[in-house]
């Protein structure tokens, strides 16, 4: 049984946080066993790196804390799913970024959280309380944070390298690709022309790195970041994802 919910007369920041912890634990309590083993993986777009770490999850059984569970957790504590699962490096476009750092957007709200409660007359009232860039920052590292204390998790995106910098029991990995293999794979999956696929590939790496330096002030490729960085030039799916796996076992206790 969780620990009863501190009295609180509205809907605050520490009460959301606090729905939003028990919303996640429950979410990963659904399993039984756990290793308590989590992986990070940062991708650059087009290199395979959401097929290689759903394959990481398959093969190993873990869960993928990604577009989905987010979505799902958010519709739990009261967020829309729309507005909460856009807030992540991959939608994180320049001229979005520009805005918000220099503030010519006309709004810092990001997203809205509501509750039901009743007010001193029994009415059913919904209170709600709006999110700023640093409070869904703050959901999603609390997100993640939470998913870490669970374990078996394939953590994709999201700055998980950054968050769980140093924890133990976490192999950060990172998926590379040359930008012609980037295009290719993109102008394959996405239907596109080579030239827009290539432009495509820029943008979304742009946006990754742009995200990740102004919340975590991090260089997304510096090497140091990461335990294992993978190539995907020669390697296919399977073989990325075997390398993965074998590493993990390799992790201290």
């Amino acid at each position: 049984m969780p620990a009863p919910l501190p009295h609180q007369q509205n809907f605050d920041t520490a009460r959301f946080f606090y729905l939003l912890s028990l919303s996640v634990q429950t979410e990963f309590q659904k399993r039984e066993e756990f290793i308590m083993a989590v992986i990070t993986i940062s991708r650059q777009y087009g290199s395979g790196g959401d097929e290689i770490a759903a394959k990481v999850c398959e093969m190993l059984g873990y869960r993928s804390f990604n577009k989905q569970l987010m979505a799902q957790v958010a519709t739990e504590v009261g967020l829309s799913p729309t507005e909460i699962v856009d807030f992540s490096e991959d939608d994180y476009k320049v001229h979005g970024f520009l805005e918000r750092l220099f503030g010519w957007g006309r709004s810092s709200r990001v997203a809205q959280v509501g509750t039901w409660t009743e007010d001193v007359g029994g009415t059913r009232v919904r209170e709600v309380m709006e999110l700023d860039e640093t409070q869904m920052i703050s959901f999603v590292q609390s997100t993640i944070q939470a998913a870490y204390r669970h374990g078996n998790v394939v953590i994709v995106g999201r700055g998980g390298q950054a968050i769980l910098k140093n924890m133990p029991g976490v192999l950060h990995v990172q998926i590379q690709a040359p930008m012609e293999l980037q295009s290719q794979r993109i102008h394959e999956l996405e239907n596109v022309s080579l030239a827009e696929a290539r432009e495509r590939a820029i943008k979304h790496d742009q946006a990754a790195a742009n995200y990740l330096k102004h919340f975590y002030n991090i260089n997304w490729l510096d090497p140091h970041l990461y335990d294992l960085v993978i190539n995907t030039h020669k390697l296919s799916i399977d073989a990325a994802a075997q390398l993965i796996t074998t590493a993990i076992n390799y992790l201290p206790q």
